[in-house]
């Protein structure tokens, strides 16, 4: 044999020895919102499916798409990935204000304020929702677990990163001993 088949590969060319960059922050964020949207919009769905809310989580097209398709597999589907592209935008805006706050209960204060804003200013563009005062309470209270877990999802995913971020960057800063 020779002495190149002997020793291990050095060569940084080779697919094994290529390190994956890592995802930006920001990045981080998008993809944190784009599944948190999906991940709760689709639970949200099934919270719709065994009755314990009266909201199909499909109202969301109700103001811009007509006919009937909206309540199919295509409707339901679509809904779910504007949840998840609507969401990025929620994290963002949860990044830029938020993000250093570590406790677990800003994330639902976060939720909570989703979900007042929704119910309370944005009803108006949804006439098959009812108002916050005509909802149920079984709907109520389901909806407000929902948009909670939502908000402690986004939140603490974006703080938990931010503060390893932060950890990361005071490590190297400290002189080896």
């Amino acid at each position: 044999m020779s002495a190149r088949e002997q020793e291990p590969s050095s060569d940084k060319n080779l697919e094994q020895n290529k390190q994956e960059k890592p995802l930006s922050f920001i990045g981080m964020v998008i993809a944190t919102g784009f599944t948190g949207g999906i991940l709760w919009s689709g639970f949200a769905y099934i919270c719709y499916m065994f009755s314990f809310t009266k909201i199909e989580p499909n109202i969301i097209l109700e103001p811009w798409a007509v006919g009937n398709w909206k309540e199919t597999w295509l409707g339901i589907v679509i809904s779910i990935l504007a949840y998840g592209l609507i969401s990025i935008g929620v994290a963002l805006i949860y990044y830029a204000a938020l993000r250093k706050l570590k406790s677990m209960w800003v994330g639902a204060g976060y939720g909570i304020a989703l979900m007042l804003a929704v119910f309370v200013v944005l009803n108006p563009l949804f006439p098959g929702m009812k108002g916050i005062t005509e909802t149920d309470y079984i709907t109520l209270i389901t909806i407000a677990c929902i948009y909670i877990l939502y908000g402690v999802f986004i939140g603490y995913s974006i703080s938990y990163e931010e503060n390893e971020l932060q950890h990361h960057f005071e490590k190297e800063e400290q002189p080896s001993q």
